[in-house]
């Protein structure tokens, strides 16, 4: 699946619910659902700066398509990050740096945190971008 498919059916996914503590148990069950990160990878090269949680992204390019997993101590914020890698994951650096994530306004999650969550969700994508421009450069 394309980012924009991915990122349509995130947004029709959020749209069955109309309360926003049932969107923030559906965030807590992504987070959930996320593949334990190695400790061998939670280390202070892949915590995301500016997160007021504690929030580890690894990267990894397989076969030309960038794999990311994460972890985070916070179990929202571990559920924006699992959302994230859910759309971005598995693409080429070229289409994550061109990806237009609209899902993030399309389902109101950035009016719905908090301004601290709102900077840390801006540096996750911030540094997937990252990542998408190093690994186009190698």
């Amino acid at each position: 699946m394309t980012i924009n498919e991915l990122q349509d059916e995130v947004i029709e996914e959020f749209s069955e619910f109309t309360d926003w503590m049932d969107k923030y148990q559906m965030l807590i069950d992504l987070g959930n659902e996320l593949k334990p990160l190695g400790t061998q990878y939670k280390n202070e090269q892949n915590l995301i700066d500016g997160c007021q949680s504690r929030v580890w992204l690894q990267c990894d390019k397989v076969d030309d398509k960038l794999v990311f997993t994460a972890d985070s101590d916070a179990l929202i914020t571990k559920g924006i990050i699992a959302l994230l890698i859910r759309v971005i994951s598995g693409h080429t650096p070229k289409e994550i740096m061109d990806a237009d994530l609209y899902f993030i306004e399309k389902i109101g999650l950035r009016q719905h945190l908090s301004p601290t969550r709102s900077n840390g969700l801006l540096s996750m994508v911030k540094q997937i971008k990252s990542y998408a421009i190093a690994y186009s450069m190698k």
